[in-house]
């Protein structure tokens, strides 16, 4: 599999993969740094998840912007 051409919904478990050491992290070194660490990184995830998603109804958001500025502007 090529890496350019993976989507980031494919490439999300290899995102969670950065789980594994943090767990080890909070097992051996402080629980509480651990769990903080563990929701940064499912929080990163998720807003790179809803980030590279695809945008649907693009076109239609730029025509019912325009027609916004035009009645603000009356």
């Amino acid at each position: 599999m090529n890496l350019e051409n993976a989507s980031p919904r494919v490439a999300l478990p290899v995102g969670l993969m950065a789980l594994v050491p943090l767990a080890w992290y909070g097992v051996s070194g402080s629980v509480m740094a651990g769990i903080v660490s563990a929701v940064n990184v499912i929080l990163i995830l998720a807003c790179l998840y809803v980030a590279f998603s695809p945008v649907e109804n693009a076109h239609d958001h730029d025509h019912d912007h325009e027609h916004g500025s035009n009645s603000t502007a009356s």
